[in-house]
């Protein structure tokens, strides 16, 4: 059995195990955060959305791609490829795209608005460590 058999053998049995959790983990990855929240702004051609998110992140070709296919697999983003020359393909969300990437943008937004809680919780919580290992 090649690699890629195997992986899609996985990639099958977790989508029937539970079909949610893979759509979250695909809306809420690294990279599916990004896309989803540029596109909200407008489409993007690939070469235009690359270097967007690279304003956050460094991201590569491959990754990029992969990250597209399967965020229009699950319905969320629209490629439309135009038969040019040179070829020309821009990505946008759908309207399902658009509401998933509204609950991520809000998600966001709410992490940066409450980053300084969560910072004083993990100091709170390691001095709390801290003391407990010293008692031991």
């Amino acid at each position: 059995m090649t690699v890629s058999n195997l992986n899609a053998e996985k990639r099958a049995e977790a989508e029937g195990m539970c079909p949610y959790r893979l759509v979250l983990e695909h809306v809420t990855s690294r990279w599916g955060v990004l896309v989803l929240i540029r596109l909200l702004d407008r489409s993007y051609r690939f070469s235009e959305l690359r270097r967007a998110i690279a304003e956050i992140a460094p991201v590569s070709e491959k990754m990029l791609t992969q990250t597209l296919q399967t965020l229009e697999r699950d319905g969320l983003v629209h490629r439309d490829a135009k038969p040019v020359i040179p070829p020309r393909v821009d990505y946008s969300l759908t309207d399902l795209g658009r509401e998933a990437a509204q609950q991520v943008r809000a998600l966001s937004l709410w992490t940066r608005e409450r980053m300084a809680d969560v910072e004083r919780a993990r100091l709170a919580y390691d001095e709390a460590r801290a003391e407990q290992a010293r008692a031991s």
